[in-house]
């Protein structure tokens, strides 16, 4: 009875303790339910965004995420390959895409591999693409107020003073007598140690030293001696080489960013600071020298002549900082156009013996002209007619180019136009949406522009892209500032400031342009009964098109002409074995790893062996 009535008191205890928890844990249950609902709704937003996002990528290229744009596509495609990244990009949208940053950032552009477009911003509209404000700001404390950068009068003073120089025919007798002393007294001598130890060298390296001077002698008349027994390092080729690296890593990082590490002079900004102070020194030291020695002798470099020029008051016309920017920018132009191709040549040589046959059949038929002619040398040193007669090797170092320019991808900005008005009368003319052209007066514009129309009030009226339309007032005098859409033949559209990425290396491997076999390395491609076609400028940018097409093209062929002839000559590269090659993320296309090659004699009696 008593263990009965216990274990009835139990249950009913237990039965009471269940009920009174139950409101409890429906109390719990209830307030976790914001919760849940919260995590769910973050979820399914978070599905859609991402959905969304992806979606974006059949429309604009890229997954375009919300605050970071296509910023995650872009750093994914910077731990591979960077240009072969840009190219499939680009393949897949047509030739050209907008790449959208993160917001509130300056890394939004247009790029564009479609010759169309080229020809329309280098040629066509070309005061209408300047280098802009960005790309000058952004290279400012490397190359200053240089060519290389420059825009509107400031760059047009001093193209026309370099193109004068460059067509002398006292210039070019100094550059290819500096080319012969660097080739046969430093270049060759360098190889015959290493082929002689049995050593793999850096030919890259080796060809950049080579051009480096050469070019140092061409920009400032001095011969830092880069290309030594040995390979010493030169504090200036140093100096040069790293403010060059630093000053492109600012291209990836936003503009408030790198200001703010300048200014605290921390991380990539102080590597620059401290490698522009070698370049100064180095650059402030010859002028100095220069002016000492203007009266002592005739020099044919580029500084010699700008330090030589004087203002309407017999003033000097340049400063020293001036001076400094002008050869710093040839320098920068000079040293890798050529050593570069030169490099990418080579491997790709090695790649393709076929070429290299042919390459050495026909130096060997120049060779044997000589000889039959009764002209023998001790040592072989080809003349300038000889090496203007290589037409096969002109073609193979134009290929390479193609498929890995110097300059891999290039800049240009969308500039805010300003028109002039003036009292001009005006014919009525038919209305249509047309893009507006620039202009300096009414009557310039009604011609370049038949569309525009005189309206009821006796102003000038004009048609914009995309519908709009602009208003000129007769009678006013002064400056508009007008703020119009630009559109690229392939039908984008551009609004003013848009900065536009022209992607050299990609065209290169578009068969819209060159072919099915674009990707092979195929020199008969420039060849037209055995002479070398040229190809238009905005098909083949490697020397870029337009008003600022490089003046310094000839030489450029010329020199890597008479140094790969001179080396396959006498040598056989050969790229070692497991060596990695691979393009590197800089302003020119640089081997990442360099270029390991050994090197090993040919028989006199036979080239091929």
């Amino acid at each position: 009875m008593t263990m009965s009535g216990s274990g009835a008191m139990d249950t009913a205890a237990s039965r009471n303790a269940t009920a009174a928890a139950a409101p409890g844990a429906a109390g719990g249950l209830a307030g976790l339910m914001p919760e849940v609902q919260t995590l769910e709704l973050l979820v399914a937003v978070s599905i859609f965004v991402a959905i969304h996002s992806l979606r974006q990528r059949r429309a604009q290229g890229l997954p375009a995420w919300p605050l970071v744009g296509m910023l995650p596509s872009l750093l994914l495609g910077l731990r591979g390959d960077m240009y072969e990244w840009i190219t499939g990009v680009l393949r897949a949208r047509g030739g050209t895409f907008t790449f959208r940053g993160p917001w509130l950032t300056n890394l939004h552009c247009v790029v564009t591999a479609d010759p169309r477009n080229l020809e329309h911003l280098l040629k066509t509209r070309f005061g209408s693409f300047p280098k802009g404000p960005y790309f000058r700001d952004t290279v400012r404390d490397l190359l200053g107020d240089g060519i290389f950068g420059a825009d509107d009068e400031v760059w047009r003073r001093q193209r026309k003073a370099a193109s004068l120089e460059f067509h002398s025919a006292e210039f070019r007798a100094f550059t290819a007598s500096s080319l012969v002393e660097l080739v046969h007294r430093r270049l060759l001598p360098v190889l015959a140690d290493a082929e002689a130890a049995g050593a793999a060298v850096d030919l890259q390296d080796v060809l950049l030293r080579l051009t480096f001077d050469n070019v140092c002698m061409i920009a400032f008349g001095v011969d830092p001696g880069c290309l030594r027994p040995g390979l010493p390092e030169i504090p200036f080729a140093r100096a040069f080489e790293d403010a060059t690296e630093a000053t492109i890593v600012r291209f990836l990082t936003p503009t408030a960013v790198w200001r703010a590490m300048r200014a605290l002079g921390v991380g990539n900004e102080r590597v620059l600071q401290r490698s522009l102070a070698g370049v100064d020194e180095f650059a402030y030291d010859v002028i100095r020298r220069r002016k000492e020695e203007l009266d002592a002798g005739r020099r044919s470099d580029l500084l010699t002549v700008f330090t030589k020029m004087r203002d309407e008051d017999g003033r000097p016309a340049y400063s020293d900082k001036f001076l400094r920017d002008i050869c710093v920018n040839f320098i920068l132009a000079g040293r890798d156009t050529s050593s570069v191709a030169l490099a990418w040549f080579f491997w790709l040589l090695g790649n393709n013996p076929a070429v290299e046959d042919r390459v050495l059949e026909e130096i060997e038929g120049i060779v044997a002209a000589r000889k039959a002619q009764g002209e023998v040398e001790e040592e072989l040193v080809f003349q300038p007619e000889e090496v203007k007669r290589m037409e096969y090797l002109h073609a193979a170092l134009s290929e390479a180019l193609r498929l890995y320019p110097s300059v891999p991808v290039d800049h240009k900005e969308l500039a805010l136009e300003t028109l002039q008005r003036q009292k001009h009368k005006v014919a009525a003319g038919k209305l249509g949406t047309i893009q507006t052209r620039q202009a300096d007066s009414a009557s310039h514009l009604h011609n370049i522009c038949p569309e525009a129309a005189t309206t009821s009030s006796g102003n000038v009226a004009w048609p914009m892209a995309m519908g709009n339309w602009a208003l000129w007032r007769e009678g006013d005098g002064g400056e508009q500032n007008v703020v119009e859409d630009e559109v690229f033949p392939d039908g984008t559209v551009l609004r003013k400031g848009t900065k536009v990425i022209y992607a050299m290396y990609a065209m290169g491997r578009m068969e819209s342009i060159w072919g099915d076999d674009c990707r092979e390395y195929r020199p008969e491609r420039w060849l037209r009964d055995g002479r070398f076609t040229s190809e238009s400028a905005y098909k083949f940018t490697a020397f870029n098109g337009g008003p600022r097409l490089c003046l310094g093209k000839d030489f450029a062929y010329y020199q890597m002409k008479f140094a790969a002839a001179s080396i396959l000559r006498r040598y056989r590269v050969r790229v070692v074995e497991g060596h990695p090659v691979a393009p590197k993320m800089a302003l020119t296309m640089y081997m990442k790893h360099g270029l390991k090659v050994t090197l090993a004699k040919r028989d006199k009696g036979s080239s091929r062996l």
